[in-house]
């Protein structure tokens, strides 16, 4: 199986690419594409966090992080503060692990995960990611996607802080087509 037609894996904020793991949020039949612990370690995988294995347990706990993750980003979005159920669940996945960043041979940043517990490691790197951005000084461009049934979260970087989708190629293009196609 390839991860990049199981996942968009198009965000730049890897927090937010794991809410993506959901599809069509505001739709009336979302897809979650985390089926099974295979499906989460083929996405952390793909998300440079690699890991010899997730346990059904650990897919709950990554479950249960995902939409904490996912709801606390709403929140932002919207100028609220994170429900406090939802903030402790983040801090507590950030604090479990003892995820350790380096310098890879290609000169690139990763993260080593430890042989004892790499899932709680690398769930630790994406609450870690998602604190970061949710309670930085970036925390006023988090936005959730306009997008029909999309609703992903992103981080709106563009100089105007105008932008309404999480991609250009998937949801902008849906709107503009659906725009020209109504023309």
């Amino acid at each position: 199986m390839e991860a990049r037609r199981l996942f968009r894996l198009d965000n730049e904020v890897l927090a937010f690419r794991f809410t993506a793991t959901v599809s069509d949020r505001a739709g009336a039949a979302p897809l979650e594409r985390l089926t099974g612990p295979d499906r989460l370690a083929l996405w952390l995988h793909a998300a440079g966090l690699d890991v010899p294995g997730v346990s059904p347990a650990e897919l709950r706990a990554a479950l249960v992080l995902r939409e904490a993750l996912y709801r606390a980003g709403l929140a932002v979005a919207a100028a609220r503060r994170p429900d406090p159920g939802d903030a402790a669940v983040l801090n507590a996945a950030a604090a479990a692990g003892r995820p350790e960043p380096a310098l890879g041979e290609d000169g690139l940043a990763l993260w080593r995960l430890g042989a004892e517990h790499p899932v709680a490691d690398a769930l630790a790197v994406l609450a870690a990611d998602a604190v970061r951005v949710l309670g930085g000084s970036e925390r006023d461009r988090v936005k959730a996607c306009e997008g029909p049934g999309c609703a992903g979260l992103f981080l709106d970087t563009s100089r105007g802080a105008n932008r309404r989708w999480c991609s250009m190629n998937t949801c902008g293009n849906r709107v503009k087509k659906a725009r020209l196609a109504d023309r």
